[in-house]
């Protein structure tokens, strides 16, 4: 099983899918709530987080109506989702009011200083089309010196083909970046499905950088990942 090292100095960066934070029926109340737990006792431990929302059902709602209307351009369906991603931003950064940055952050260059923060949590959101939030989530890491991302998704592991449609897909768990882009190549559409979007692929490769993909449905192996102990789970390098 895959660990992680990370320095105690550096923020903690949470990539959240948002198919964790809203799936079909609405906002998951009980993710939220024990997202918030995790929070809390990370923070405890003197660690500063930011948390970068995806847009989830909601994303996928807006861009499906939108296409059966007419056709869309890549940059609506792009915006459309950016907004769900913000939206979801705003209700992360509420139910942690107590702890976090009032301003929920769209660019990620402009993300202050850490010693800036009015807080010890961090919130970020979709910026511009072509952006995905997992790749706002790696420009943030590289602005604030952080080498590894922490991406919470909803799967186990990062397979070879879709385990939904292949039951004989493998899982990985250490995979290099080189192997993997080779998987989901290096082009971003909007709404696209994939364990990590492949533009920020593309950049962790060039710049150095670890993601560990974790499923974010059980936050008891993000917290193992967060603590430097074997998780279940991908680790991309």
């Amino acid at each position: 099983m895959p660990n992680l090292t990370l320095d105690s100095n550096d923020p903690l960066i949470l990539s959240v899918g948002g198919s964790l934070i809203v799936p079909d029926g609405g906002p998951n109340v009980d993710f939220l709530k024990q997202l918030r737990e995790l929070v809390l006792k990370v923070i405890e431990q003197g660690r500063k987080i930011v948390i970068v929302t995806g847009g989830g059902k909601t994303a996928r709602h807006y861009i499906d109506a939108a296409s059966n209307v007419q056709k869309i351009s890549d940059d609506d369906l792009d915006w459309l989702g950016i907004h769900a991603t913000r939206l979801n931003g705003h209700l992360v950064r509420t139910i942690l009011r107590d702890v976090a940055h009032p301003i929920v952050y769209k660019n990620p260059l402009a993300v202050p200083p850490v010693k800036e923060w009015q807080g010890n949590v961090l919130i970020g959101a979709g910026w511009r089309p072509g952006w995905s939030t997992d790749f706002v989530a790696c420009r943030i890491a590289q602005l604030l010196d952080a080498k590894t991302v922490i991406n919470m998704s909803n799967i186990d592991f990062v397979y070879s083909d879709d385990p939904r449609t292949n039951p004989d897909a493998k899982a990985y768990e250490d995979l290099r970046w080189r192997d993997y882009r080779q998987l989901v190549g290096d082009e971003w559409s909007p709404g696209l499905s994939a364990p990590f979007d492949p533009v920020a692929a593309k950049f962790c490769h060039k710049y150095g950088m670890s993601v560990a993909v974790v499923n974010g449905k059980n936050l008891a192996e993000v917290e193992k990942a967060i603590l430097g102990q074997d998780f279940r789970g991908t680790l991309l390098s």
